[in-house]
């Protein structure tokens, strides 16, 4: 009998400590799903933004000289191109909270402050 006992104790720890760990499973994959769907809200607020910047009043451009690319630049900005004058081309990449800019997005910032731009005309 004491046997007995013993085998169902020792059954009954087992089965407590395996429900234990599927619980912490559990809660480990609701945690993962939740932090996924916060960086995807993030992402998808941020490429909102992106889209309607133009009409924001910190957009100090007109909105009709902005072409929106998204990448690797959110926008190029023609200024002055509603009056048939342009007089400067932006590379404007938009940013929201704390988010910095992208390893291309400095070599981008990198390859214009150093002018090594250009303009080509491909005919076909």
């Amino acid at each position: 009998m004491n046997i007995l006992y013993i085998i169902i104790i020792v059954l009954f720890a087992v089965n407590i400590l395996l429900i234990y760990f599927l619980i912490k499973k559990i809660r480990k994959e609701k945690e993962i799903r939740k932090e996924a769907i916060e960086k995807s809200r993030v992402v998808l607020e941020g490429k909102f933004k992106e889209q309607l910047a133009p009409f924001l009043p910190e957009f100090k451009f007109n909105p009709t000289d902005a072409r929106f690319i998204g990448s690797p630049v959110d926008f190029v900005v023609f200024d002055g191109a509603a009056e048939r004058d342009i007089k400067k081309i932006i590379f404007l990449e938009v940013k929201s909270g704390k988010s910095k800019l992208t390893e291309k997005e400095n070599q981008i910032k990198e390859n214009i402050e150093k002018r090594r731009v250009e303009f080509k005309e491909l005919r076909i």
